[in-house]
C-alpha cells in the first residue's frame, strides 16, 4: 500500500510538473531545489514522531491512572473520575496548548519555581492530558467489558486488587481496547500539527515556512498531506500486525 501511495505520488509531481498552472517544480525531487525542500519538508517528521511517540506513551499512562478511580465502588472516586474526564474532555486542544506554553511557567512562578517550558515539551504535555480523558475512557469500557466472574475467580485464588488487575483482567483487556487505542494514536499525530504554532519545528512547521518564501501552498501541502498520510498507514499497519500477534482480532 505504501509504494503503491509513493508511486501513485511521483506520478502526479512528474505529470504536472510540465504545466505552467502548476508549481511542483517547487518539490520535484530530479532538481537541486526541489530535492533541497523535499528534505527540508521531510526533516519535520522526526520532531513529529517523537512528539507523537512520547505523548502516546504518557497518554496510556495518565488514562490508565484516571480510569481506575472511575471503576471504584467509593462514589468520591468515580466523582473525581468524571469531573476530570469531562474537564479535559470539553476542552480545545488549541486553547489547551497555549495555556500550557504560555500559563504554566506563570503558575511555576508564582509557587517559586522557573520551570520553562520549550515547545517540544508543551507540545507533549498538551497532547498527553488532552488525550488522557479518552484513553481512560477507553480503559474503563474495556476493564467492565470483562466478566464479573474473572474478578471472582481471581479473588477465590488469593489475588487482591492489585494482583487481580494486572494478571486477569488488564492482559485480557488491552487485547480488546488496543483497536480503539490506536485510534488514538492516529489522533495523537494529526494533532501534533498545532504544535506548529508555538514554533516546534515539525512537518506543519516546515510546511508554512515553505510556503511563505516559495509561495505555492498548494504543491507543499498536497505533499505535507500525503506524509501524514504515510504515517498514518504506517501506524495502521503496524496495529493490525500487533492485533494478529495478540489474538485481538479473533471471533466469537
Amino acid at each position: 500500500m505504501i509504494k503503491i501511495l509513493l508511486i501513485a505520488s511521483l506520478v502526479l509531481l512528474v505529470g504536472c510538473s510540465s504545466s505552467q498552472n502548476w508549481g511542483w517544480y517547487v518539490i520535484d525531487p530530479r532538481t537541486a531545489s526541489g530535492w533541497t525542500n523535499v528534505k527540508f519538508l521531510i526533516s519535520g517528521m522526526g520532531a513529529t514522531i517523537q512528539i507523537s511517540l512520547i505523548a502516546a506513551v504518557m497518554s496510556i499512562v495518565i488514562g490508565l491512572l484516571v480510569a481506575l478511580p472511575g471503576l471504584s465502588e467509593k462514589r468520591g472516586w468515580r466523582y473525581l473520575n468524571r469531573v476530570y474526564v469531562e474537564f479535559i474532555r470539553a476542552i480545545p486542544l488549541l486553547p489547551m496548548l497555549f495555556w500550557v506554553f504560555y500559563g504554566l511557567p506563570i503558575v511555576f512562578q508564582s509557587m517559586g519555581m522557573s520551570i520553562p517550558i520549550d515547545p517540544f515539551w508543551g507540545a507533549i504535555i498538551t497532547l498527553a492530558i488532552s488525550d488522557s480523558a479518552f484513553t481512560a475512557e477507553i480503559y474503563r469500557a474495556g476493564i467492565q467489558s470483562i466478566a464479573r466472574g474473572q474478578r471472582e475467580a481471581a479473588q477465590t485464588i488469593g489475588l487482591n486488587y492489585v494482583q487481580t488487575m494486572r494478571y486477569v483482567i488488564l492482559p485480557q483487556a488491552i487485547r480488546r481496547i488496543l483497536p480503539p487505542l490506536a485510534n488514538q494514536f492516529i489522533y495523537i499525530v494529526k494533532m501534533s500539527a498545532f504544535a506548529s504554532v508555538i514554533g516546534m519545528q515539525e512537518l506543519t512547521r516546515r510546511a508554512n515556512e515553505l510556503v511563505v518564501t516559495e509561495y505555492r501552498p498548494l504543491e507543499i501541502y498536497t505533499l505535507l498531506v500525503f506524509e501524514y498520510l504515510i504515517l498514518v498507514l504506517i501506524i495502521s499497519a503496524g496495529v493490525r500486525w500487533l492485533e494478529r500477534r495478540m489474538g485481538a482480532d479473533e471471533r466469537g
